[in-house]
């Protein structure tokens, strides 16, 4: 969250890309971002080729929490 809100007062940013997206201890920080800073996640990697960047969607990523 630090990163994010050094990013967030140096560039002025609007949203975040999470480029590794692989469990919910790294997912989890999504949440944190979102709450304490107001930044969205825009994008989420899911792999390591270009191809594996997607949009992120919200309730997707709450119903494979719970999966």
């Amino acid at each position: 969250v630090n990163q994010a809100e050094q990013f967030k007062e140096a560039a002025n940013i609007t949203g975040i890309v999470l480029t590794k997206l692989d469990g919910t201890a790294k997912g989890g920080i999504v949440v944190s971002i979102k709450n304490q800073l107001g930044l969205p996640v825009r994008f989420v990697g899911v792999g390591e080729k270009i191809d594996d960047l997607q949009e992120f969607v919200p309730e997707d990523f709450v119903e494979a929490l719970f999966e």
